[in-house]
């Protein structure tokens, strides 16, 4: 019997180490899944961030050109209104011009005249 009961407890001894080991090549494996997760993940973070900076640089870049365009354009604008401004004082010269010369054309209209 004590015979018997030491094989089974070399057997179970045996198996138990087989379980512990198995465990632990299980346990081996997770972990170089979990760290090739982790690698995997830190490259996407990376790419991730990349792309990012790589959009906000573009970003900027075309928020510059059109804050460029929009100074361009407000500088039209003024040089526009003030050509305008220009001009309209000039059509105004020009109207007291022409009355001017309509009143003294009508003068010496009626000089002939009489």
């Amino acid at each position: 019997q004590l015979q018997l009961t030491t094989s089974e407890k070399n057997e179970l001894t045996r198996s138990l180490e087989m379980l512990q080991n198995q465990l632990q090549e299980k346990e081996r494996e997770i972990e170089r899944e979990i760290s090739e997760y982790k690698d995997r993940l830190l490259q996407a973070e990376k790419e991730h961030q990349d792309a990012l900076t790589e959009a906000n640089q573009k970003n900027e870049v075309e928020i510059e050109a059109c804050h460029e365009k929009i100074s361009s354009l407000e500088r039209f604008i003024r040089s526009q209104k003030l050509e305008i401004e220009h001009l309209k004082s000039n059509k105004e010269q020009l109207n007291n011009s022409l009355k001017e010369a309509n009143q003294a054309l009508g003068e010496l209209l009626k000089t002939k005249v009489r």
